[in-house]
């Protein structure tokens, strides 16, 4: 049988008490408790009781406040958090759910690429502003291109 600390020398062991000698409990949280389950990281409680969760609720319930409800549908092109890659992004669409989706369809088979739709906001991968601009306008809606 081994014993750890014959093998190891002491100024090992010393320096790893130090180390986590200055940690404090404080420093830590609780992540899961095999009597709950999983923590909510902002409020500590557990996620079945978690209180952060009906907050979060009722702002998913508010419109998206990205771009003013005009009627005019903007289309914009979009490189920022996709690592590099162009999307043309699609707003103020005045359309509902599953319309919302078949209009989407429409415009990503007439650009010829994939994209989805999240929050209200059609996404169409690569630069398509003035194939979607003229699509959009066939169809009867106001449209502009907005940004660079």
């Amino acid at each position: 049988m081994y014993k750890f600390k014959e093998h190891v020398p002491k100024q090992i062991t010393l320096s790893i008490r130090k180390k986590w000698a200055n940690k404090s409990m404080n420093d830590s949280r609780l992540v899961y408790s095999t009597e709950t389950g999983r923590i909510c990281p902002e409020c500590g409680k557990p996620v079945s009781a978690c209180s952060c969760k009906k907050k979060k609720a009722l702002k998913a319930d508010k419109p998206p406040t990205g771009y003013p409800n005009d009627g005019t549908i903007r289309i914009q092109r979009e490189v920022k958090g996709r690592k590099g890659k162009i999307v043309t992004a699609v707003f103020g669409v005045p359309l509902e759910n599953e319309e919302l989706q078949k209009f989407a369809k429409t415009l990503k088979r007439c650009c010829g690429a994939g994209g989805s739709v999240k929050d209200g906001v059609i996404v169409i991968q690569g630069d398509h502003r003035q194939t979607l601009l003229d699509k959009i306008k066939k169809h009867g809606y106001t449209a502009k291109l907005v940004g660079g």
